[in-house]
């Protein structure tokens, strides 16, 4: 029945990602005639976009009894044992998820890419929810889907899971995720 569901959840998640694909194709060409009437419209299909990418990778995770919200609070103890208030000054490394300057402009970068007006400060990594936020533009925008893609990736950036540097970090996180 489980298996059943998931397939039935992977279907509907693969058509609306379709769906979203053509209607923001025509949504692009409106916006080039009527850039400013439809700016709105547009960022409310990028953001639903976005939900449906985590979604996706949702019904991933739940395959290893596993959600993306365990992962992230595991990666947040590793990272600073759940203090909004951490700091590494060696890094720079603020808040929460210990986000360094280079992960906000990164983050911003694929934020200008997909032409969303959502700009992050150096300071929102003091914020919880906006380093949440953060995390979930990276992770979906690098199709980190695994656990371990995400961790991997988070302390060694997108191409973290082909670090061998990024191993010892994954052990941790993995910990608490079993723990």
């Amino acid at each position: 029945m489980v298996k059943i569901i998931y397939n039935v959840l992977v279907v509907i998640g693969i058509v609306l990602a379709f769906s979203l694909c053509h209607q923001n194709n025509k949504l692009k060409k409106g916006i080039k005639l009527y850039k400013n009437k439809n700016k709105e419209l547009y960022i409310k299909v990028d953001k639903l976009e976005c939900e449906v990418d985590s979604l996706v990778i949702d019904i991933e995770l739940s395959k290893y009894n596993i959600n993306r919200n365990d992962i992230l609070e595991a990666i947040m103890f590793v990272e600073s044992r759940n203090n909004d208030s951490a700091y590494a000054s060696g890094e720079d490394a603020v808040g929460c998820l210990q986000i360094r300057k280079c992960m906000v402009d990164d983050v911003n970068r694929i934020l200008l890419r997909k032409k969303s007006n959502i700009n992050f400060t150096y300071n929102d990594r003091w914020d919880r929810k906006k380093s949440i936020e953060m995390f979930n533009i990276f992770i979906t925008y690098y199709n980190l889907n695994t656990a371990e893609e995400m961790a991997r990736g988070w302390n060694g950036g997108p191409k973290g899971i082909n670090k061998t540097t990024t191993l010892k970090y994954w052990n941790k996180v993995e910990a608490e995720l079993m723990s």
